[in-house]
């Protein structure tokens, strides 16, 4: 039977909570079910399963941050568009580490397609014509972006950057850099 108030949009939430509170890959039926004072089964009405609440967040996070980077670039173009996207990316995963951790996660092909992963790559095209990269090289100018962006944040999550200090200057030199690249970028 299920428990009045709870639904599969609330175990989502809830997750997502305690992925940034614990880590994502902390986030487990048991530990949601302790968060709710029920027992594991409690759930199984809601979700079919430990896999697809881990997908059920990744999906909310890719939402989430497509939300976040369209409100930081409307209006915008060239490099404002560019520092906008970039530091939204950055910023959601600081506030939301988990979910964050969550967004990396793998799908299969169909739940992809459907997802706002493509609202994600829609946006970086987006900037890209606003430096006029051709078509034909916007795929690969969508993976450095996305590496870029991913990498760097990743690295600073990690403690990567702690020992050298001036991680806010190296960030500026990163996005300069890329807007150089995007300026000059080969036909």
């Amino acid at each position: 039977m299920a428990r009045v108030g709870m639904t599969a949009e609330r175990l989502t939430t809830a997750a997502a909570e305690l992925a940034d509170e614990v880590g994502f890959e902390n986030v487990t039926v048991s530990a949601l079910a302790r968060r709710f004072g029920v027992k594991d089964a409690s759930l199984y009405s809601h979700i079919r399963n430990a896999q697809e609440l881990r997908v059920r967040v990744a999906l909310l996070a890719l939402a989430e941050l497509a939300d976040r980077a369209a409100d930081a670039v409307a209006g915008r173009s060239g490099k404002q568009a560019l520092v906008a996207f970039a530091n939204a990316y950055r910023d959601y995963a600081k506030r939301h580490p988990g979910r964050y951790a969550a967004g990396q996660l793998r799908l299969d092909a169909e739940t992809a397609a459907a997802s706002a992963g493509r609202r994600h790559t829609e946006m970086t095209r987006a900037i890209l014509r606003g430096y006029e990269v051709p078509e034909s090289e916007q795929v690969h100018a969508v993976r450095l972006l996305h590496s870029a962006f991913h990498g760097y944040v990743s690295l600073e999550r990690s403690g990567g950057f702690d020992h050298s200090g001036e991680i806010e200057s190296s960030w500026d030199r990163l996005l300069d850099v890329l807007d150089t690249t995007l300026r000059h970028w080969p036909a």
